[in-house]
């Protein structure tokens, strides 16, 4: 008798008895998998780390946006196992793929995680399952790189097994959009496919947005990021200008902002950083590199984005000139390591940049986050600093890159004697004997 493997999925998705997987369980994953589990799933998680599985299954949470209590219900009622045996897939129905994909030095994708996975999903893939990659790549990966190795196992895409693309849509922190309520794009490799994956993630998932390949889903992901790098090196672009010209761009920026179209505000800083915005326009760019065309728009925005560590650290140079100090000698506090505000991610993060550049100058650099007490670099710890009143008073300039809320800015400005802000951070204090350089010209 012919098994419909279709129609048997759709029914353990809607009757709970199917098995969800997660691979990987970081910013991404983990928050997929507690979802899951509040649908009424039981889930089972790989990851590589040791640490972060038995962290896990403590009920001990590594991640902001999952509370530990939530994690522990449901690892107490048998929802959630992590494991780092990937035999553990075996009991799954359908699995999400959520690694990372970092970039190589050359800026090519490193797929390496990817390939990883895919190779354990494939050991432990089944007839009757879904799989589902939610890793950003480039445009291609799904259909390139996963559907070749489940055709090996001898299974057809659509009858036997079914795969699709998502990708992930986290922003951590967020206080208002979480992996519930953000929409969830997907896009399979034929229409079972994409129904199939439709059907899980309308579980946990307000709303779900079918497009018609996998390719049109990857491509999503990256118009998105692209967007927002490209918009992000405008304005940078237009901090630059402002400094030029004597123009407080955050004036600038908040008066073009009162228009009620045509215009999207984004502000600028001292680089990007996060996962996403400063890798993913380069997957997409490596694609059409192989296909012998120049992604331009791309390389300019990471040009300009890439160079605003300089422009911040030419910033304090001048400002230590203009009372007669060099930044060699000079005792910088830098305000924030994570990449943005209120969180704990240093992925990526300009102000490892800007650390690097001052010290290579031969500043002497500390750091205060309240979210980072601290991190590692080149194989040693370094620990932040308490912001007291002697911290601030003895930099010879505090440098904001991370405009944290739990950190009082008008204490930073009473106390300091030279303040680089790159964030706006400071807006609406009092002034005070604090020289006050922001990204533009203007001193306050």
């Amino acid at each position: 008798m012919t098994v419909d493997h279709k129609q048997r999925l759709l029914a353990a998705i809607a009757d709970r008895t199917a098995v969800a997987g997660v691979v990987g369980l970081g910013y991404v994953g983990l928050p997929l998998a507690m979802e899951f589990c509040e649908a009424g799933f039981t889930v089972v998680g790989f990851d590589v780390s040791e640490a972060v599985c038995a962290g896990l299954m403590s009920g001990q949470s590594h991640i902001l946006d999952v509370p530990a209590d939530q994690l522990a219900r449901h690892v107490k009622s048998g929802k959630f196992s992590a494991s780092t045996d990937e035999a553990i897939l075996s009991r799954a129905d359908a699995i999400s793929i959520a690694v990372p994909t970092p970039l190589a030095k050359t800026r090519d994708p490193d797929m390496s995680f990817v390939i990883a996975a895919a190779a354990s999903v494939e050991r432990q893939a089944h007839k009757g399952m879904l799989i589902v990659l939610e890793s950003t790549t480039y445009p291609g990966t799904t259909r390139d790189l996963m559907q070749p190795r489940l055709e090996a196992l001898g299974y057809t895409i659509g009858g036997d097994v079914f795969l699709a693309f998502s990708p992930e849509r986290v922003d951590p922190g967020n206080p208002t959009w979480h992996t519930k309520n953000t929409p969830k794009i997907i896009g399979g490799i034929g229409p079972s496919s994409t129904e199939v994956a439709k059907a899980l993630y309308e579980t946990c998932i307000d709303t779900v947005v079918p497009v018609s390949s996998p390719e049109a889903a990857e491509l999503t992901k990256l118009l998105e990021n692209t967007f927002r790098s490209v918009n992000i090196g405008l304005v940078n672009e237009m901090a630059i200008i402002c400094d030029r010209l004597g123009v407080d761009v955050w004036e600038v920026i908040d008066a073009a902002a009162t228009k009620p179209f045509g215009f999207m505000k984004f502000t600028p800083g001292p680089g990007i950083g996060g996962h996403c915005i400063p890798l993913d326009p380069h997957y997409l760019a490596w694609k059409m590199r192989t296909l012998n065309y120049k992604t331009r728009f791309i390389d300019l925005a990471s040009e300009i984005n890439s160079a605003m560590p300089d422009v911040v650290v030419e910033k304090v140079s001048r400002g230590l000139n203009e009372v007669s100090k060099s930044v060699k000698g000079s005792r910088a506090l830098v305000l924030g390591v994570a990449y943005k505000r209120d969180i704990d991610d240093m992925r990526e993060s300009p102000a490892f940049d800007v650390i690097r550049l001052l010290e290579e100058r031969g500043a002497q650099v500390v750091f205060h986050d309240p979210h980072v007490p601290k991190f590692r670099e080149d194989g040693h710890e370094r620990f932040g600093v308490a912001l007291t009143d002697d911290e601030l008073a003895k930099a010879d300039v505090v440098v904001v890159i991370t405009d944290h809320r739990a950190v009082d800015y008008q204490r930073v400005r009473d106390q300091a004697s030279l303040v680089v802000d790159t964030r706006n951070a400071l807006a609406g204090t009092t002034a005070s004997k604090a020289r006050v350089l922001s990204l533009s010209a203007l001193h306050r």
